[in-house]
């Protein structure tokens, strides 16, 4: 078997390649089929936000003995017959209660409900109120953030590698990093709260980190292709990518293991909300920002640009000098 080192090295010479460009349909097949079964899923399992967004009212029942989430259920029950309730365990004794918007006197009622079921005093019950308004305000500011952050992405990388075509490749690799990101979220249950837009925003960057270094790498070969080049446009495409590959997937899981240790210990283990909902956002979304890079962006980059008249004829004269030395051969 190869050491890494190894397989770099072949990867960085040709003499292994993988068909990232070759085969790109099937793999445009593959992301478009996890796009859209990631925007299905909230069809059957609806995407659950956070009371940030939705507004409402949150108590936190703190040194309980017990944690039965069904007690704190029954207690706001008897108090608001019919109110939504959501209970989660935070840590090891504390209880965390999440219901619709109520008054101030509800508000009161169901302190002294939790304090009761639980057995432990007011004074270890604390409330918060959060307004429709506020949720709302926190909406759009997240919808401008994500819109800015794009907008500002398409224009750098224009600038930056001086053609539209690879921030378009770009842009959409994030947007198919974005989508199954929020797919998996769903999926497994998790509610998006300020922390996992953050989370969001945070891969998004990352793959466009990992992004930029493949398409500087492609850049660079199809540089020195020149007029001379023994190479079709989409050789030199896949040839940059696999030549990246190794560093892609050591970065990739470098990203991912403390981000797995903070999800799966300090997260699930230790139940901290707010430490859930950005690692679980940011493992998932580096993992397929990293497929992204290499199986969508690349690729397409590779689908915009070869039917530009210069690059065809090309790769004509590539084709026609192959056809000549295997005659003559």
């Amino acid at each position: 078997m190869r050491s890494m080192s190894t397989l770099g090295n072949d990867l960085y010479t040709g003499k292994t390649s993988f068909p990232f460009v070759g085969k790109r349909r099937l793999w445009f097949i593959l992301a478009a089929v996890l796009v859209i079964g990631s925007a299905l899923v909230p069809l059957f399992r609806p995407i659950q936000f956070s009371i940030e967004f939705t507004g409402g009212s949150q108590f936190t029942v703190s040194n309980v003995a017990v944690t039965d989430q069904a007690l704190a259920t029954d207690a706001v029950q008897s108090v608001v017959p019919g109110a939504t309730t959501k209970v989660s365990t935070v840590g090891e004794d504390a209880i965390r209660v999440q219901t619709d918007q109520m008054t101030a006197e509800e508000t009161q009622e169901v302190t002294a409900a939790l304090a009761s079921a639980y057995d432990v005093s007011s004074a270890e019950v604390t409330s918060s109120f959060i307004g429709p308004s506020w949720g709302a305000d926190v909406t759009r500011q997240s919808l401008w953030g994500l819109a800015i952050f794009l907008a500002l992405t398409f224009l750098i990388l224009a600038l930056y590698f001086r053609t539209w075509k690879m921030s378009a490749a770009a842009i959409i690799g994030l947007v198919d990093v974005l989508i199954i990101t929020v797919g998996v979220y769903a999926l497994c249950g998790f509610e998006i709260s300020p922390a996992a837009v953050i989370g969001f925003l945070t891969i998004l960057s990352y793959a466009l980190y990992d992004t930029t270094v493949v398409f500087d790498k492609i850049r660079e070969n199809t540089l020195e292709d020149g007029e001379r080049s023994s190479r079709l446009f989409g050789e030199s495409v896949n040839l940059a990518v696999n030549q990246t590959l190794v560093r892609s997937i050591n970065t990739t899981v470098v990203a991912i293991l403390p981000t797995g240790a903070i999800l799966f210990i300090g997260a699930l283990w230790l139940g901290a909300q707010t430490l859930t909902d950005i690692s679980l956002s940011i493992f998932v979304g580096t993992i397929v920002a990293a497929y992204s890079t290499l199986f969508v962006a690349a690729p397409l980059y590779s689908l915009l640009r070869e039917n530009e008249p210069a690059i065809k004829a090309r790769d004509e004269r590539v084709r026609a000098a192959r056809a000549l030395a295997l005659a003559a051969a």
